[in-house]
């Protein structure tokens, strides 16, 4: 590969929020037609990924501790609102601003106490949790190495926490960081994969990848044994995030902004944006390539035997050691992650997570793209998220409807390798590092186990194991 192509909200709910949420409602796609031809107010719109992206976070912000978590409904092209309380007005609002609403009984503080509890009485070696609104429940996830004392301890825990508040589930994997991404990288004898191609604040070129990786080696090559091209200026790992800004070596590498996905073809990328649940992804690593599926929860806590790292995004879709750092992105062009680690394989699947790009670029204080565009994701960039982002018009107004963006989501990329559902590479574990290169081509198949590459350093926290 050559380095050119490396590339609540505490808000109180009063009169404000009613009236914030009905001016968020006037940015949102007219109402469906009802039968008669009438427009039908509270009918749910269809609406892109982003856009439903977008309506939720002003949902947040109006209904206060009203608001429960939301999901994006891929099927219906819908955003579906969790909604406590009986507060009827702002159920009304939310659906005039075009969501389908649901009342649970869970609220987001309630939630939130619990993760809490979990961290403070179950913060177990290869365990993680994290919310899901479809349930409206905390899902914990056990690996294959919590058994005895430590399984107890967790069964305990979360039993305590009460029937409806979350749901316990064993994964055949074990919990390591994935080293890889887009193109491969090779640094200290780990693999890893380049993430996006960014510019740094002081206007100079570089990339992001798995902080794991960005701790594992200072310098990185994209070849293996081959000089160094980048060298790291930050990283996180564990902690509050996984992620590493690697600074090219030569201030006039050419460093566009797209995911090489393989066979002379590339996906460009205009804008970084949220993830949200139900939202149709796409992964790219050196190890196993392409492969797709579904974000399955946001805000989720991992702790790998190097250490707990908060604040990841959930996802069903493969990986394995090698493809750590790599791109997690939509179709239609969002950076939306990278990857970090998780359990299972592109054979048998398992759970993969993933480092939001947006708290990234802020953490780092890098902007998105060869030419510093995007780093926010603003409305109307490319796929354009936003709320008001009309697919060709009116706010996304009716006819866009069904329109769904060609490639928008996740399923976009047909032929997608199988692993759609599989869970991050389950070697991946720290350790496999260095093999595992982004993009790299020596790539698939790689397995990325350890002494894959340089030896995948056995011993890399979470690099050579992880996906």
């Amino acid at each position: 590969m050559s380095h050119k192509r490396m590339p609540k909200r505490r808000a109180a709910i009063a009169a404000g929020g009613v009236a914030a949420l009905g001016a968020a409602a006037l940015l949102l796609p007219h109402a469906n037609a009802s039968q008669d031809g009438a427009a039908d107010a509270t009918a749910p719109r269809t609406l892109k990924s982003a856009d439903a992206s977008s309506l939720a976070d002003q949902l947040a912000a109006a209904l206060g501790d009203a608001y429960a978590g939301s999901y994006y409904d891929a099927g219906r092209q819908q955003l579906v609102v969790n909604v406590v309380g009986d507060n009827n007005q702002l159920v009304v609002q939310a659906q005039r601003a075009g969501a389908a609403v649901r009342q649970v009984d869970n609220s987001t503080a309630e939630l939130k106490a619990a993760a809490r509890t979990l961290k403070t009485e179950a913060t177990i070696p290869g365990t993680a949790w994290a919310v899901d609104p479809r349930s409206n429940k905390i899902l914990v996830t056990a690996d294959r190495t919590v058994t005895g004392d430590n399984w107890d301890t967790l069964e305990s825990t979360v039993e305590r926490l009460g029937s409806g508040m979350a749901t316990l589930r064993k994964s055949s994997g074990t919990f390591k960081p994935f080293v890889s991404g887009g193109d491969a990288i090779f640094g200290g004898g780990a693999r890893c994969s380049l993430g996006f191609n960014v510019v740094a604040g002081d206007g100079s070129p570089a990339f992001l990848t798995a902080g794991h990786c960005g701790v594992a080696a200072e310098q990185w090559s994209d070849s293996q044994n081959g000089a160094p091209i980048a060298t790291v200026d930050q990283a996180v790992f564990p902690g509050a995030g996984d992620f590493a800004l690697v600074k090219y070596d030569d201030p006039a590498t050419q460093a566009p902004s797209d995911v090489n996905i393989g066979n002379g073809q590339t996906v460009a990328i205009g804008q970084a944006a949220d993830a949200a649940v139900g939202l149709q992804v796409l992964r790219m690593g050196s190890t196993t390539g392409l492969h797709d599926g579904q974000v399955t929860g946001l805000d989720a806590t991992v702790n790998y035997p190097e250490g707990t790292v908060t604040g990841l995004i959930q996802t069903n879709v493969c990986a394995e050691p090698g493809d750590s750092g790599g791109s997690l992105f939509t179709q239609d062009g969002s950076a939306i992650g990278l990857t970090s680690g998780g359990s299972g394989d592109c054979t048998s699947g398992g759970e993969t997570f993933f480092q939001p790009v947006t708290t990234a670029l802020e953490a780092v204080g890098a902007t998105l793209g060869a030419d510093g565009a995007g780093g926010a994701g603003g409305a109307g960039d490319e796929g354009g998220a936003g709320a008001g982002e009309e697919a060709g018009g009116d706010a996304i107004g009716g006819g866009d409807e069904g329109g769904v963006g060609a490639g928008e989501e996740a399923g976009g990329d047909a032929g997608e390798e199988a692993g759609g559902d599989a869970g991050a590479g389950e070697e991946a574990g720290a350790g496999e590092e260095a093999g595992a290169g982004a993009g790299d081509e020596s790539g698939a198949g790689e397995e990325a186990g350890a002494g894959e590459e340089a030896g995948a350093g056995a011993d890399d926290p979470g690099l050579s194991e992880t996906h």
